[in-house]
């Protein structure tokens, strides 16, 4: 058992990924948009600037994730088709998928690439999709995920077209499904991540220098989500029986029903919002 103060250190969480938490939770799905002011108000007790806010919501206007809306003097901010797509996405990592893939079928998605050396920031994005969709560096320009994954609607975006192959196989002989687990990911950090995860919020009294249950419940979310976001979700068969994933899913679901019901009173206490027409 960690002592409180070790218990109280926070990921480090970008303004960002906190907006994200935050637009996923309160924005989505209302057909709603919110005042500036009022979510400058609810990062002020996460510990982020005025600053921080009106320049992270200013980038996510110009990456097509927020749109402004004004009324009189004031600035209202709703999301875009792109910002529900990747909210809807992340969603369904913290609430639909799991920690631990205890459903595979013995397949894998193969992905293989070759892009020239002038393509550094198209191979830098097919990468971080990759990543975000659970596939593992096997070798060379091989990326492998267990199950079948949706490539084209992932990679459509970047118009890669003859440069990707994609395939499904089962492994044989010599090769062993645990053994492409071992080659392609870093389970021992994987199960760090999880550790360090239940060492900030397995704990009766989780992060005892939060403002309230808003500030927690925002960066419960957060580290949560960036937690899974580099999680493969292998399968269960190949990983421990101690594997503490299992753990920290129960700790997150937990904490988050317990945080929901005031954290929800606070928020609409503070937020100015504005109803969107259809």
């Amino acid at each position: 058992m960690k002592h409180e103060d070790e218990q109280d250190q926070l990921p480090s969480a970008r303004p960002q990924s906190l907006m994200f938490s935050f637009l996923g939770i309160y924005v989505l799905g209302r057909d709603t948009a919110v005042y500036s002011g009022s979510v400058i108000d609810v990062f002020a007790r996460l510990g982020v600037s005025e600053e921080a806010v009106r320049s992270t919501l200013t980038r996510m206007v110009k990456r097509n994730l927020l749109a402004r809306h004004r009324q009189g003097k004031k600035v209202y901010f709703g999301l875009t088709r792109h910002a529900t797509e990747v909210l809807d996405d992340g969603r369904r990592h913290v609430w639909e998928r799991g920690a631990v893939n205890r459903d595979w079928d013995g397949t894998w998605t193969l992905v293989g690439f070759s892009l020239p050396g002038s393509e550094r920031s198209t191979r830098h994005d097919l990468r971080s999709q990759l990543i975000w969709a659970g596939f593992g560096l096997l070798q060379g320009g091989l990326w492998i995920a267990p199950g079948a994954k949706d490539v084209e609607s992932m990679l459509a975006p970047l118009g890669l077209g003859d440069n990707v192959t994609v395939l499904q196989a089962r492994a044989f002989k010599p090769t062993e499904s645990a053994d492409l687990v071992r080659k392609a990911f870093d389970t021992d950090q994987i199960a760090e991540r999880y550790r360090a995860f239940l060492d900030r919020w397995d704990t009766a009294h989780p992060l005892p220098s939060a403002t309230d249950d808003l500030a927690r419940q925002l960066f419960l979310h957060t580290d949560w989500l960036q937690l899974v976001r580099q999680d493969p979700r292998l399968p269960a068969e190949h990983l421990p029986a101690d594997w503490p994933g299992i753990r920290a899913e129960t700790v997150f679901h937990t904490l988050a029903h317990r945080y929901e019901p005031s954290a929800a009173t606070l928020a609409t206490s503070v937020l100015d919002e504005l109803p969107l027409r259809p």
